[in-house]
């Protein structure tokens, strides 16, 4: 079994309102010292260790449905589940 943590963020061309607005709330708070605010999604997708390698399983989970691959960039980790219940 292993565990893929998948960070999905917008690309820097494109206009991020959630993080500006975060941004502003936390100047309000006086985090003057904050420059930048970017908001994205996180998963964690627990895969059965199958016949496809698990790095071309993700990447295709990923451009064909977490990420907007026009609009959004991707990156994830994989872990071997196995590992941690040793």
């Amino acid at each position: 079994m292993y565990k893929a943590k998948v960070y999905v963020t917008y690309k820097e061309s494109i206009l991020d309102p959630q993080g500006a607005a975060i941004k502003k709330a936390l100047h309000h708070l006086n985090y003057q010292e904050v420059q930048k605010v970017s908001v994205g999604k996180y998963f964690e997708i627990q895969v059965a260790d199958g016949g496809q390698k698990i790095n071309e399983q993700v990447q295709k989970m990923c451009d064909e449905l977490l990420a907007n691959v026009n609009m959004e960039t991707y990156r994830f980790e994989i872990q071997d589940d196995q590992e941690d219940e040793k």
